[in-house]
Order: C-alpha cells, then sequence, then structure tokens
C-alpha cells in the first residue's frame, strides 16, 4: 500500500513535512498547498486519491482546514498549537471521533532520540522517584534578525510563545511524568512592535517568553524559563531532580545522570547541524504511514485528544495576567 498525504502549509509544511514523507518509504505527498489559497485547500481536501491531510497552517485556519479535510473522509494530521484555544482542539476532536477518521497531532518531538532516551531513564528510576524539573530555552529567533509582524505576534490568531514552543515542552512533560494538575505563567513580550514586511509597524500583543509554574501529577514540580526574543541563542537544559538522582538534558544531544552514590552516565547524540525538527519528524513519518495502514493511531502516538490536552494547560498559562513589556 502506498499512503497518499496533501500537504496543506508552505512553510514547514513544505520545508520539512513534504520531504520527509516524500523520502518515506510507502508515502507519497501528492500536492504541497498554501494555507492561505482557500480554493487550493477546498480542492485538495476534496479529491478522493487521498489517504491523509497533513495540516501545517497558521492555528486560526485549523478549524476549517481539519473540519474540510475529516468531512470528505480523510486521516488527518494537525500542526500545534492545536486551533485557537481549547474550546476549539474540543471541538475539533468530536468532529474526528464523530467522522471515525485517523487523528494525529503534530508532536514529532515524542520520536527524537533523546527524548525518547530521556523517557526511558526516567521510567526505569535512573534518579528514583522525579521531585523536581527545570526546563530552560532561550531563542534569539525573532529577535536577531527581527521577524517580521505576522500571526506569532497575533493572540487572537493563535499566536504565542506559549503555543510555538510551549506546547511541545508541555506534550513532553505529560508523556514523560504525567498529567498537569495546575499551571499559571508570567508572560513578557520583549519586542512591543515589529514591522510587517511592507514595513507597516504592528502592536504584538502574544507573548515572546514566558515563566511558569506547573504541578504535575505524583507531586512532580516544574518550573520554566524561556524567550523566542533572547539577543542571543542559549543551549537548552532541562533537569530533572529525583529521590536518588539527577539528570541533565542538553540541547537534546546530550543526556548526564548523576547518582547520589556518586555513579555518573552520559549519553550523546551525533552532532549534526540539520533542522532540529528532522529526525523526528523521519522517525513520525513512519509511524504515521503505520498508522494508516493499520486504520487506527498505535499506542504512544500523538493524536488530537494530545493536542486538547495541551490546549487546556496553555489556556491556564494564558489566563496569567497580560503579558508586562520590556520596553
Amino acid at each position: 500500500m502506498t499512503v497518499r498525504i496533501g500537504v496543506i502549509g508552505t512553510g514547514f509544511g513544505a520545508r520539512v513535512v513534504a520531504p520527509v514523507f516524500t523520502a518515506t518509504p510507502g508515502c507519497e505527498v501528492v500536492d504541497v498547498i498554501s494555507s492561505r489559497d482557500d480554493a487550493g485547500v477546498a480542492t485538495l481536501c476534496d479529491r478522493t486519491d487521498l489517504d491523509l491531510v497533513s495540516v501545517h497552517s497558521p492555528p486560526f485556519l485549523h478549524m476549517a482546514h481539519v473540519r474540510r479535510a475529516l468531512a470528505n473522509g480523510h486521516g488527518v494530521i494537525c500542526d500545534k498549537p492545536f486551533g485557537v484555544g481549547a474550546s476549539q482542539s474540543e471541538a475539533l476532536l468530536a468532529a474526528a471521533e464523530a467522522a471515525e477518521c485517523l487523528h494525529l497531532l503534530n508532536f514529532e518531538f515524542r520520536y527524537d532520540p533523546m527524548r525518547v532516551q530521556l523517557r526511558t531513564l526516567i521510567a526505569d528510576g535512573a534518579i528514583g522517584a522525579p521531585e523536581h524539573v527545570s526546563w530552560t530555552q532561550f531563542s534569539a529567533g525573532s529577535r536577531v534578525p527581527l521577524r517580521p509582524y505576522g500571526w506569532l505576534f497575533d493572540r487572537s490568531q493563535g499566536g504565542g510563545w506559549i503555543g510555538a514552543w510551549g506546547s511541545h515542552a508541555i506534550d513532553t512533560l505529560r508523556v514523560v511524568f504525567g498529567e498537569v494538575v495546575s499551571a499559571r505563567a508570567e508572560r513578557r513580550t520583549t519586542i512591543a512592535e515589529r514591522p510587517d514586511r511592507d514595513g507597516q509597524m504592528h502592536t504584538c500583543d502574544a507573548e515572546d517568553g514566558f515563566t511558569a509554574s506547573l504541578e504535575l501529577a505524583h507531586g512532580v514540580s516544574v518550573s520554566i524559563d524561556t524567550s523566542f526574543a533572547a539577543t542571543s541563542s542559549i543551549a537548552p537544559r532541562l533537569v530533572v531532580t529525583g529521590s536518588e538522582g539527577a539528570l541533565e538534558c542538553i540541547a537534546d544531544a546530550r543526556i548526564v545522570v548523576r547518582r547520589a552514590d556518586g555513579a555518573r552516565d552520559e549519553h550523546t547524540r551525533p552532532e549534526s547541524d540539520a533542522d532540529p525538527h528532522l529526525e523526528p519528524m523521519q522517525r513520525f513519518a513512519e509511524v504515521v504511514r503505520d498508522a494508516v495502514e493499520a486504520g487506527g493511531a498505535p499506542p504512544g502516538a500523538p493524536t488530537f485528544a494530545d493536542g486538547l490536552a495541551a490546549a487546556r494547560v496553555m489556556d491556564l498559562l494564558r489566563a496569567s495576567p497580560p503579558p508586562f513589556s520590556a520596553r
């Protein structure tokens, strides 16, 4: 069987997703359509020779694009953040279940080798019972060079760093440690105004950084400090302390386990300049292909239900006081 896939989105969809599916044995990408091309999206979703529509449009278009694909009986992958808020996520999950269609959420980092290793180490008791997680991620991606104004900086369109990066972090926390019990955040807007591609200035009302505190199942506490508007990027660092040791994951490239008895263990991945989404997306593509062939998502695969769970946590973080502007 050849799994035939239509891709919506000429950003991440064209740059990463379509090439990965094209290179995956048993998959064929039949077309890549701009998310802003309404007629093209409709034509793609109405095709009868598709097995799957991979939606990589901005979140404010997810409702229209996912519903159109489901209405034609197609399986769907939807990118994150899943719609604009949990209410839309809930509606899309209900629509997928009513249509009895395969539904997957593009939390591809579940398949990153180092995050799989992290999950295995924690599950196997490498540091005993987890107690606290500290996660820092500082990126200059929207500041150097200055990223033009677009939906990412407009809260009403699903923009903000909580959705863009926080959604992946929330999914990792849920998979490794358990469900989120409570969450609050202090949101920041470091770059208060940005010019669009035509030079017109716009006020940014979506956060480009945040500091958050979460409580997870089994009493694990989490602190997150992150920004998409730093002046220089710093290797992200995830530290987990437990009853018998501590684990440090640096840039999804090196994991160091230190135990209370002085033992030390290190796990590394080969150095690469490739897009960090590439390897996990390649692994996820195989899962997607097999899910289409089997007619259902395998255990552990991210679905719309996971997108909804993450959206509910993000709503809690976004409900915190309005972001303060650094300038």
